[in-house]
């Protein structure tokens, strides 16, 4: 009798339990990526934007069934390795990195969590070792931005056909700087261009390149796309000068500089999405190919804005 009793004890007690361990059970977690973007948070909206939309086109909602943040470096590189560690020690499902330098950061982070990136040079950078199969945990889109380097000195002869002498301002903190400033020196040398190159630290350092620029009679700019935060502030002081400055990103065109020759912005984050999708589904990074772009912008601001510079009809577009 008392085994029997026991035993119904026993029996009631787990019975007792089971609404309990079924109550303790967690739901399934909802996938976390962060965004790490090199760039000023003030034009956070670029990214977020055309990120959320592919997202939800994909059958994803942010604070749904997906959970993104953002997480700007603000271009300064101690502070996107600070950001990524972060990310890494929060264990974020898969890191969004903009820019190379981000990359670069995420990279230095993590060996494992899945990284989608949108940078300049994926290959020149040593960020993947293919294109076609990166390997490690990177993938993402290499918009070749180096390559179209290449065009601007072309492209600010065509708009400005007496012009000699450009002066060209790149980041000291872009691993890129040296690709893009052998790219535009081949270029310019090309054409009989003499080039002036200026490596800089920050926009602390803008005031004393331009006096630079203008002591060695410079003609005209060439600007690394890293600046585009610093796009307003370039584009007025080139204007000060009368120095016609043109970039590859299309924002300097907006923002009041000549021109711009650019890889389409909205197209590159939209395809981050494509990757984020692939991996959430099961896909390996290093397994899936590192796109380059098909689609570029050429941006430039009216004529009015620069009355002294010859405008030509029809500028170069890729095709």
């Amino acid at each position: 009798m008392m085994r029997r009793r026991e035993f119904i004890t026993l029996l009631g007690g787990s019975a007792a339990a089971w609404p309990l361990a079924a109550g303790a059970q967690q739901p399934r977690r909802v996938p976390h990526i962060g965004i790490l973007d090199f760039f000023p948070s003030a034009q956070s909206a670029d990214v977020i934007e055309p990120f959320q939309q592919a997202l939800h086109e994909l059958g994803y909602v942010d604070g749904g069934n997906i959970q993104v943040e953002y997480h700007s470096a603000e271009q300064r590189s101690d502070l996107a390795g600070a950001l990524a560690a972060d990310l890494v020690r929060r264990e974020t499902d898969i890191i969004v990195a903009l820019a190379t330098p981000a990359a670069h950061a995420a990279k230095n982070a993590t060996a494992s969590i899945p990284i989608v990136i949108s940078v300049s040079d994926a290959l020149a950078t040593g960020l993947v070792a293919s294109l076609a199969r990166p390997g490690g945990n990177l993938t993402g889109v290499s918009a070749s931005t180096t390559d179209l380097a290449g065009k601007l000195p072309g492209l600010i002869r065509e708009l400005c056909p007496d012009l000699v002498r450009i002066a060209f301002l790149a980041a000291t903190n872009d691993p890129n700087a040296r690709t893009f400033l052998d790219a535009t020196q081949a270029a310019a040398d090309s054409m009989g261009l003499r080039l002036q190159p200026l490596l800089v630290a920050g926009p602390e350092e803008f005031d004393a390149a331009f006096a630079t620029m203008i002591k060695e009679s410079a003609q005209g700019l060439i600007v690394q796309p890293l600046f585009v935060g610093h796009r307003g502030r370039l584009a007025e002081l080139a204007a000060r000068h009368h120095l016609p400055m043109i970039a590859n990103r299309r924002e300097f065109a907006v923002a009041g500089a000549l021109a711009a020759y650019a890889v389409s912005g909205a197209w590159q984050i939209r395809r981050l999405a494509f990757y984020v999708d692939k991996i959430l589904k099961g896909a390996k990074p290093r397994d899936l190919p590192v796109e380059q772009p098909t689609k570029f912008d050429l941006g430039r601001v009216l004529i009015n804005q620069w009355p002294e510079v010859r405008m030509s009809a029809s500028p170069p577009i890729a095709a």
